[in-house]
């Protein structure tokens, strides 16, 4: 029959679609008799296929191979199941998702490289989000950190992690500083710092986004080591029963101590606001 209706015009491959014949079944066919080798494998197509229907479709090629095995005897190997279902087009359930691992892979270019260290402020700001549960559920923390004095220049607290967390955290910094056309701003790859309104806000402010590798802590190490005192100093000291209560403490926290009261063994002892009106200083002076 396929062969009449190629014979017509119509294309092979389409013809055996129709009529439910495996291509390479016909092609075999065509160049002459038809060897013991794939007479085998036509009949072991026909076996998988109906040992696939009648498990409803739910079985992959192990437990196909096993019907075979200890069901009917038909001694195969577990590769030809495999590849005879996969020419079939036959899968069992539940089908893998393939993800790709993103694990130490870059996604957008690394400007910092690990190296925070900076002579001026407002060159690299890091940013990153917490959350931390109360009573009436959890409290989300996102803050923008300037690498250069350890400062807080931006930050935004709220109920749930959408992308308005940390644009707001970003437009708080963007109005309290100054930060010329190329001031990095370096994040981890979740996704509210690569979707749409975050990453426009970053275009619109003349920024220059980085992000370390996916599952890296040390590629934002600082903002990592801000979260851990915060933890330390802040959050795990007491149980936290409303989210107002903790919100009021995030705010003092951040504004107060942090920037204004707490020393940092990093910046010589000196408070954050300390150390960049010292480092104003000593520019104006120069």
């Amino acid at each position: 029959v396929i062969a009449v209706l190629v014979g017509q015009g119509y294309r092979p491959k389409q013809c055996c679609r129709i009529l439910a014949v495996a291509p390479a079944g016909y092609f075999v066919w065509k160049r002459g008799p038809i060897s013991q080798a794939e007479l085998r494998r036509q009949w072991l197509r026909q076996v998988i296929t109906q040992a696939h229907s009648a498990s409803r479709g739910t079985y992959g090629y192990r437990r196909v191979r096993a019907e075979l095995r200890l069901g009917l005897g038909i001694a195969i190997s577990r590769k030809t199941v495999h590849k005879l279902m996969v020419e079939e087009g036959l899968a069992g359930l539940p089908l893998r998702k393939h993800h790709k691992n993103l694990a130490n892979a870059a996604t957008f270019e690394d400007l910092v490289q690990r190296n925070f260290t900076r002579d001026a402020p407002d060159l690299l700001w890091v940013t990153d989000i917490t959350e931390h549960p109360t009573r009436e559920g959890k409290v989300y923390c996102c803050v923008v950190l300037d690498a250069h004095s350890r400062r807080v220049v931006g930050w935004s607290i709220d109920t749930h992690q959408a992308s308005s967390l940390v644009t707001n955290a970003l437009s708080m910094a963007l109005t309290n500083r100054t930060p010329t056309t190329g001031t990095v701003i370096h994040s981890d790859h979740g996704t509210q710092f690569t979707c749409w309104s975050f990453t426009e806000r970053v275009r619109e402010a003349g920024l220059a986004p980085s992000m370390g590798t996916v599952g890296d802590a040390y590629d934002n190490a600082v903002i990592e080591s801000f979260w851990g005192r915060l933890q330390t100093e802040l959050l795990n000291r007491q149980k936290w029963r409303t989210r107002i209560e903790l919100s009021a403490a995030l705010f003092e926290y951040l504004e107060i101590f942090h920037n204004r009261t707490r020393r940092h063994s990093s910046l010589g002892m000196l408070t954050p606001v300390d150390y960049e009106n010292l480092h104003r200083g000593s520019v104006s002076v120069a």
